[in-house]
């Protein structure tokens, strides 16, 4: 199955909390997202970001809540990204096993985004148990 539709985000840099999180140079941002379209809902989460300019990584987990095509609950998804260039480069986004809740218990899949325009866009491709 498939859900698709397009999403704001805001990232913010955080402060790091801790030595050794100060001591790594790691960039940390907080995700907040707004979902539309067959996926409705938000999604808060946080990033670790390495690199500069035009290349780099980043690894986030994003806890997303609200309605999958009827279907209410939540789920946790994980990204992970290199750049090269300025271009996406192995980006997977990915359902952590197990995390879906409520009505998106059981809930499997992987999340491509794309950036048209200034605008995001995403295509959750994703399978769920029918209910007992």
């Amino acid at each position: 199955m498939h859900a698709t539709g397009t999403f704001e985000v805001k990232v913010a840099p955080q402060t790091a909390d801790n030595a050794p999180a100060k001591a790594s140079g790691l960039g940390r941002l907080s995700l907040d997202k707004q979902f539309h379209g067959e996926l409705e809902g938000i999604g808060q989460g946080e990033m670790l970001a390495a690199g500069g300019g035009q290349s780099g990584a980043y690894v986030a987990l994003e806890k997303v809540t609200g309605t999958l095509k009827g279907h209410k609950g939540s789920f946790i998804l994980v990204h992970r990204s290199l750049m090269e260039n300025g271009a996406p480069k192995e980006w997977t986004v990915v359902v952590v096993p197990d995390s879906g809740t409520e009505g998106l218990a059981g809930l499997s899949g992987s999340m491509k985004i794309t950036i048209t325009g200034g605008k995001h866009f995403y295509d959750l491709s994703y399978t769920l148990p029918e209910p007992k």
